[in-house]
């Protein structure tokens, strides 16, 4: 890796859209986990 290579990072918007999408998944993760919990309970 050259010292005059851009670097590798992603731009803002792209991480924005990985936050997003990792917060997306643990909330459907925990929507998933409650929805077996209530339908255990019937």
């Amino acid at each position: 890796m050259l010292w005059s290579d851009p670097e590798d990072e992603p731009p803002d918007e792209l991480r924005e859209a990985q936050d997003m999408l990792r917060r997306l998944g643990f909330f459907m993760a925990v929507a998933m986990v409650l929805a077996m919990l209530v339908s255990g309970l019937r």
